[in-house]
């Protein structure tokens, strides 16, 4: 029973975990875009408040992009380590069905 409930804890997490990872690649997406946004409105005006803004904004954009990256990274390890989590708890499950018969 107890090896049922964390396999399903396990499919759970992996769900959140899924859904997480393409909310962030949609959010990664969006920024991107509004980041060759700014770039070409920085081609576009000359002004230098704007284009000063225009760097920070870019600047932080990146950030956001590096961030989000990262974040990814995290998210492709945390999938590993809940399909192996998944896989010991197969193993445990036939290991607990042979010694139960």
């Amino acid at each position: 029973m107890y090896i049922l409930q964390m396999y399903e804890k396990a499919l759970a997490t992996n769900q959140r975990l899924k859904f997480r990872l393409e909310t962030s690649k949609q959010d990664l997406a969006t920024v991107q875009d509004q980041l060759q946004r700014a770039q070409k409105g920085k081609q576009d005006d000359c002004s230098v408040n704007m284009l000063e803004a225009e760097k920070k904004e870019s600047w932080s954009l990146k950030k956001r992009i590096s961030d989000m990256e990262e974040q990814l990274k995290v998210k492709a390890e945390l999938r590993l380590e809940n399909q192996r989590l998944k896989d010991e708890n197969g193993a445990l499950i036939r290991v607990i069905t042979k010694l139960s018969k």
